[in-house]
């Protein structure tokens, strides 16, 4: 569900040029099991700010190179016309290690997968 994830974690050591566009990253050991050659692209050059650096062992990276975050609050809505269909969007404020980030969400489906973050009022809404 995390759409917006952190940018980058590290600071890691650069071992060696593979190619013209790729680079061999030294990994720790919680992160050994994805390849460790990375595209130019997925690369940003280091300069420290303390902001900036999420401590990858502060963040619990699953093996997809995944990591949860749990929805916080519902801080918005709005419908949005999509092929002559009304769908209902929720922002809704996700939280977890990195910090607080918002997406927006089909409202339907975050209903059906955490009902505790809307009011359980009958008959009032309150969007």
């Amino acid at each position: 569900m995390r759409k917006l994830t952190p940018r980058f974690i590290g600071p890691y050591q650069i071992l060696k040029r593979v190619g013209n566009i790729a680079y061999q990253i030294a990994l720790p050991p919680s992160l050994s099991n994805p390849h460790s050659v990375f595209h130019v692209s997925q690369l940003r050059k280091y300069v420290f700010d303390p902001s900036y650096v999420i401590e990858s062992n502060k963040v619990q990276i699953k093996e997809n190179l995944t990591f949860e975050t749990l929805p916080l609050r519902i801080e918005d809505q709005m419908n949005k016309e999509l092929r002559g269909k009304t769908i209902s969007l929720v922002k809704v404020v996700l939280g977890g290690a990195t910090g607080e980030s918002a997406t927006w969400e089909v409202e339907s489906q975050m209903r059906d997968s955490y009902p505790e973050l809307f009011p359980s009022v009958i008959g009032r809404s309150y969007w």
